[in-house]
């Protein structure tokens, strides 16, 4: 069924490359980057600031969240096949887009290339460091396709990097204190994140946003967090603001905890400070939910 799927999506494609083209000389003069999904896009935005002629998308709305069950659509396809550049985050994060992606002309940048990966998790851009590092990739490859702003494509995105890193530190000096603290999260979105700063990643609550646990997984997750209690040990529950947090308030209610968010910046606002003033936002979530 996959293989007949992805024959017949390629088909599709190849119907909407003909009719719409694929050249790198667009009518309206723009050099035309398109971002996956919206962590992508916030990244872009500081690092095309001023670029002329430049103009920036997103297949993804920007309420998506994670692709996890995203699925391709006709305008998606169109506009890859007009894009000069697709910026993608990889590591499986775009596998709905995989047989698109191979029939484009235009460049194609995976902003995890080379990056370590945690039991081949796509959530990077979560970790600040991670962030640091998908810029600077994304930035180096718009260089190499569009020469003639790449000197302020690594401007911006060195100036951006900086911001981050900074941010990291900062971070990195105010959860110190709370180091090997035990963390339930919603879904596999935080390795990178728990690793920066050395956090217990103890458990998620859903494997997969959307696929709500089983009685069976709610009771494991009341019993592992009873026996951190009895243990007095630190650990805090945390639902993300793009999901219900239902499952979340059920072992809330059961072991007496609070529920706290975390955002893993997959949607926000279309402003280029949104991942740090997220990450701003869970810093501070994190104390208040890990304090004695």
């Amino acid at each position: 069924m996959k293989r007949f799927f992805n024959i017949a999506l390629a088909a599709v494609i190849a119907v909407i490359f003909t009719f719409t083209g694929c050249s790198k000389k667009k009518n309206d003069g723009k050099f035309k980057i398109t971002a996956t999904f919206y962590p992508l896009y916030i990244m872009l935005l500081n690092i095309t600031e001023n670029a002329e002629n430049v103009s920036l998308q997103m297949l993804a709305p920007a309420d998506t969240g994670c692709l996890h069950d995203y699925s391709i659509t006709t305008k998606d396809m169109k506009l890859i096949s007009q894009s000069d550049v697709i910026v993608a985050n990889g590591a499986g994060m775009e596998d709905f887009l995989d047989k698109a992606l191979e029939l484009t002309k235009g460049s194609l940048i995976i902003a995890s290339e080379n990056y370590p990966l945690i039991d081949q998790n796509a959530h990077i851009w979560v970790s600040p460091a991670g962030a640091a590092h998908e810029v600077k990739v994304i930035a180096e490859g718009l260089a190499r396709a569009d020469p003639k702003n790449g000197e302020l494509y690594k401007k911006n995105a060195a100036i951006y990097i900086e911001e981050i890193n900074s941010l990291y530190g900062r971070m990195q000096d105010e959860l110190k204190a709370y180091e090997n603290s035990a963390i339930i999260t919603f879904h596999e979105a935080f390795p990178y994140f728990a690793s920066d700063f050395k956090l217990n990643l103890t458990a998620v609550i859903e494997r997969e946003p959307g696929t709500e646990p089983t009685q069976k997984e709610i009771y494991y997750l009341m019993k592992l967090i009873r026996s951190k209690k009895a243990e007095n040990e630190k650990i805090a529950l945390f639902a993300e603001p793009q999901y219900s947090s239902s499952a979340a308030r059920i072992i809330a209610n059961e072991t007496g905890l609070r529920v706290y968010q975390l955002d893993p910046c997959v949607t926000g606002a279309l402003n280029k400070d949104a991942y740090i003033t997220a990450m701003e936002k869970n810093l501070t979530v994190l104390k208040e939910a890990l304090k004695k």
